[in-house]
């Protein structure tokens, strides 16, 4: 069965248990050493065998019963194989169960001219696929998962109308846990509409919270979260064919054609992605995704073909591929306001950088290419780690009221310096045998070792630092420390870095 929703999730495929089969058949699963019946068919129903009945109880209503043991993890990666296959009427897809998928279609039906034709398309295609589905496309995915289970055909549930719909149905069509769908038919309420009539603060009451909650999140009265295999993202675009293409070119310029119908709507909304995603479906329904990302957001189609050609060539067209989907993530805002007369040159300069650091990276690989970023801690060793490529800055920079140099040593270097006691900046130091007179310096600046972590390299420099920077007679600018307290132990001066 196949459930579809616009808000919050979408699309639900079931496969319904070997309706096919002409005699009585089961499959069997061990719950606590105990066998089970997992699925029937439709002559078993008939019958009155249901899943969850024991296998022993079974035989002896059924003899002639066929079994067979389920395969559940099998079960498991034909339903994530679907929804990968879905990809091509919506990229957000959430598994449901062992039998299910949602998928959220808000803002793609207009590719196939409505939900209808949307509906009818995927319905179509899994047939063909010998995958019998049911389908039902509604506001909310509590509603489309009854309606589907429970409604009987497949259909598209007009915007605000589930609430007529849903009232015929039993009360099980809401999802609830085993003991509220067995008190609540005792009771006499078996019907979604009787729980309707009753006050909410008694039927809370009395059955527990779950019931309401999930009237509410069908009726479209609560929100109700989904995990979706990849976020959800309106920036989506499909491209079809009348004939299917295999040629590298041809998959060349799909790619340019269809970057370009996304990147107009970018454009159009003031907006850039970081992140694209390009997906040749086949026509055995094998889907082939090829990603790419940008250290700036950007929308540029011709940029984005040329980062795409080169990885197209591992696609394996088979017998043709039939549509191209495109999808944006990261997509964020794009000023287009100059803040100062030079901004130009400085752009040009960033996005020629931008361009080579995609490139790279694409080519390859987002772990072969990183840049430095800054991190927060009071420790400069630290101060500092690796980070991709791409993807935004995690911050803005470093701190201008404490500035730091351009170079810092991986370990600081030992100096000698002659200086007054007990705090003043050095007036002559040594480094790597050239003897440097400082004409002018600043600090301290004292920074102590993280109390929380285990101290860096604490026999060497000591736990608390007062760092200067200081300028040579030759204008060379250096970040010098002293590692200790004079009175207190040894005192030792380290060159930690230089400025430009």
């Amino acid at each position: 069965m196949t459930v579809w929703s616009r808000k919050n999730g979408a699309s639900r495929d079931r496969l319904p248990p070997l309706e096919g089969e002409e005699g009585p058949f089961a499959l069997l699963i061990t719950e606590r050493a105990v066998r089970r019946l997992y699925a029937v068919n439709a002559a078993a129903r008939a019958l009155g065998l249901f899943p969850g009945q024991k296998a022993a109880d079974a035989a002896a209503l059924v003899p002639e019963l066929d079994t067979a043991d389920a395969d559940l993890e099998g079960d498991a990666a034909a339903l994530t194989a679907l929804s990968d296959w879905c990809v091509r009427f919506s990229p957000a897809v959430a598994l449901d169960e062992a039998d299910g998928l949602f998928l959220d279609i808000t803002g793609v039906s207009h590719l196939w001219d409505g939900e209808a034709a949307m509906l009818a398309d995927l319905l179509t295609r899994l047939a063909g696929n010998d995958i019998p589905a049911r389908g039902v496309v509604a506001d909310t995915p509590g509603a489309a998962w009854a309606l589907a289970r429970f409604g009987g055909e497949s259909t598209v549930i007009a915007p605000g109308g589930q609430t007529p719909h849903l009232a015929p149905l039993p009360v099980t069509a809401l999802r609830l846990d085993e003991t509220a769908a067995a008190q609540l038919p005792r009771l006499g309420l078996t019907r979604i509409d009787r729980l309707l009539a009753l006050p909410r603060g008694q039927l809370t009451r009395r059955f527990g919270p779950l019931v309401l909650r999930r009237l509410d999140q069908a009726l479209g009265q609560a929100e109700e979260a989904l995990t979706f295999r990849r976020p959800p993202s309106p920036w989506f675009d499909r491209l079809v064919f009348a004939e299917p293409i295999s040629v590298l070119g041809d998959l060349v310029r799909a790619a340019g054609d269809i970057a370009a119908r996304l990147c107009a709507r970018l454009e159009a909304e003031g907006r850039g992605g970081r992140r694209f995603e390009l997906t040749f479906h086949r026509l055995d329904g094998r889907a082939f995704p090829v990603s790419i990302g940008l250290s700036v957001a950007g929308r540029d189609a011709r940029a984005l073909t040329r980062l795409f050609a080169p990885r197209l060539e591992t696609i394996d067209p088979g017998f043709g591929v039939e549509i191209v989907t495109l999808s944006a993530e990261g997509v964020e805002v794009l000023s287009a306001a100059q803040g100062r007369l030079d901004a130009s040159r400085a752009a040009m300069a960033e996005e020629g950088l931008a361009a080579l650091v995609d490139r790279l990276v694409n080519r390859l690989g987002e772990g072969q290419v990183w840049r430095a970023e800054v991190f927060e801690s009071h420790v400069p060793e630290r101060a500092v780690r690796s980070a991709p490529a791409i993807g935004a800055p995690a911050s803005d920079g470093w701190d201008p009221d404490r500035p730091r140099p351009i170079r810092l040593f991986a370990h600081p270097e030992a100096i000698e310096v002659l200086a007054r006691l007990p705090d003043d900046p050095p007036m002559v130091f040594t480094w790597r045998g050239r003897r440097r007179r400082v004409r002018r310096a600043e600090g301290p600046e004292r920074i102590a070792e993280e109390w929380w972590r285990r101290p860096v390299d604490t026999v060497r420099t000591g736990h608390v630092r007062d760092y200067y920077r200081v300028e040579d007679e030759a204008g060379e600018r250096f970040w010098i420390f002293r590692a200790g307290l004079y009175g207190h132990g040894d005192v030792r001066w380290w060159l930690h870095g230089v400025f430009a």
